[in-house]
């Protein structure tokens, strides 16, 4: 039996939306991204057994030779992301005269300290050993979700969002069928670590298959090359691994998104309660920082802690003294408690040690290349829902059944803009939200809730709410627009099809 152990989920499928005639071909146009499936996890990288605990204490244990069976094995040692000594299982340090000796007592099978600015890794052991990560994976659902959604809007939560939490989940105490504000939702995730409020949020995101492959895609865009994302959660699953070197690269990048940092760093809150059915009235208790460090080591800013059965405890921190700022994370110590006293011992190291060490290693940058931000530019912030317009294609047009079809249907919204604007000289016409490309997409009334669009600032108006524009809100086109673009999409696409159609037939039938 897990404890207290971060949730399991059942993986939605990603479905293939139904034809929608015209409408699909400006979204296609514009290069709208389908729903990504989850990635499956390769089987070698499920940590090996649990070795021989062999503390290391001084600057000497560098040259150590007792190691995991299999550290170092998840990346080729020739091409080690942050420098070939990371990927050695003994201790790594290079002291230079005058600098304190390592704590004598570290039991973690594999942790990192490093320089949060610099990047330099001042010392490590095992820091790209592939283990179970629990709940400390938190933070890159953070650093993926957190960006998307506007922290004052509010959600009504449905039941489905809250099913098949799996046994001995964290939870902070979501009811459903009631609203609940987003910074409420992430404060659940950073100080309770509830499980039921990352499920909230990976709904919210398009579900958990959806956001699964996106944090495996964050992972990937920040070189953290031993993860492999299975929940979102981080609870135990067959396959879903991290390291400290990975980790830390998580909490680097978490930090410089300031509302992680202010999440992170809370101590306690509110949390809205349940409906009393007598007055009316919503309750409220108190949510503490499961992380027993802060609020007691000094400078501590966060970050994330987590324990299961099969992982142990981990645990990734932030500190800050002297203008300088350190992360440190250790995983799977002998004893789930010393995780907190080898982090803190770590830090005291670290701040003393600072000029006179050499860095064994380096903390990479995101990459930023071509390949790196094609995918997450095709995603779009979810401060609204699209409109369900990524169709299947009618497979009886040929290319260029396509282009009249596409060219027809907007000059048809054209027009139908212009004729309202006649009609009601007075009053402005709403904004047709935009894809990237700037192509405008109507919105219907059959939209698909699972994906996402943002509406630029351009075209929102000035008294919309933040984060809570969608269709049918204060942005959208109303319902008597919509029908009549409907139609005029259909009437084109019937049109076309009767002139291309023909000739389409004869091209499939080649195949």
């Amino acid at each position: 039996m897990q404890q207290r152990s971060p949730h399991v989920s059942r993986r939605a499928r990603a479905g293939r939306p139904a034809a929608a005639g015209a409408v699909a071909v400006l979204v296609l146009a514009a290069g709208a991204p389908a729903a990504s499936s989850a990635p499956s996890p390769s089987p070698s990288a499920s940590p090996s057994a649990s070795p021989s605990a062999s503390p290391s204490g001084s600057p000497a244990a560098s040259s150590a030779t007792s190691a995991a069976p299999g550290a170092g094995a998840a990346q080729d040692a020739a091409a080690v992301v942050g420098g070939e000594r990371l990927a050695r299982p003994a201790v790594q340090v290079a002291p230079r005269t005058g600098a304190p000796e390592l704590p004598a007592a570290l039991t973690g099978r594999s942790w990192l300290i490093a320089d949060a600015a610099t990047g330099e890794v001042l010392a490590a052991r095992n820091a790209h050993l592939p283990l179970p990560p629990a709940s400390t994976l938190k933070m890159l659902f953070a650093d993926t979700v957190l960006p998307k959604f506007d922290r004052t809007l509010e959600h009504r939560v449905a039941p489905a969002e809250l099913a098949a939490l799996g046994a001995g989940s964290s939870l902070v105490g979501i009811k459903e069928n009631l609203p609940y504000r987003v910074e409420d939702l992430w404060r659940g995730v950073f100080l309770a670590s509830g499980n039921d409020a990352v499920h909230v949020l990976s709904h919210m995101n398009g579900g958990l298959a959806r956001t699964v492959a996106q944090m495996q895609e964050r992972a990937t865009a920040l070189q953290a090359r031993d993860t492999r994302v299975v929940s979102p959660e981080g609870y135990d699953q067959d396959g879903q691994v991290s390291s400290a070197y990975d980790l830390t690269l998580f909490a680097r990048a978490g930090l410089r998104n300031p509302d992680f940092r202010s999440y992170c760093a809370t101590r306690t809150a509110r949390f809205p309660g349940a409906l009393d059915k007598v007055t009316g009235q919503r309750s409220a208790f108190d949510i503490a920082n499961t992380d027993r460090l802060l609020g007691k080591y000094p400078g501590l800013i966060g970050v994330k802690n987590g324990y299961t059965t099969n992982a142990g405890a981990t645990f990734t921190g932030a500190a800050e003294r002297d203008g300088r700022t350190l992360l440190v994370t250790v995983m799977h110590p002998e004893q789930q408690s010393k995780v907190y006293d080898e982090a803190a011992a770590l830090l005291d190291w670290g701040f003393a040690a600072a000029g006179k060490v050499e860095p064994v290693g380096r903390l990479v940058e995101e990459e930023t290349g071509p390949e790196a931000s094609a995918a997450p530019a095709a995603e779009a912030p979810a401060s609204g829902v699209l409109p369900h317009a990524v169709q299947q294609a009618d497979h009886a047009l040929g290319p260029t059944g396509w282009t009249a079809l596409a060219f027809g249907t907007a000059l048809a919204l054209w027009a139908a803009g212009r004729r309202r604007t006649r009609r009601r000289p007075h009053t402005a016409t709403p904004a047709l939200p935009v894809l990237p490309g700037g192509v405008p997409v109507p919105p219907r009334p059959d939209y698909a809730p699972h994906i996402a669009y943002s509406v630029p600032a351009r075209t929102a108006s000035a008294t919309a709410p933040r984060g809570a524009t969608a269709v049918g809100g204060a942005t959208a086109v109303g319902a008597s627009t919509r029908r009549r673009l409907t139609r005029h999409a259909r009437t084109l696409a019937r049109t076309t099809r009767a002139r291309f159609g023909h000739s389409g037939t004869r091209g499939r039938s080649r195949h």
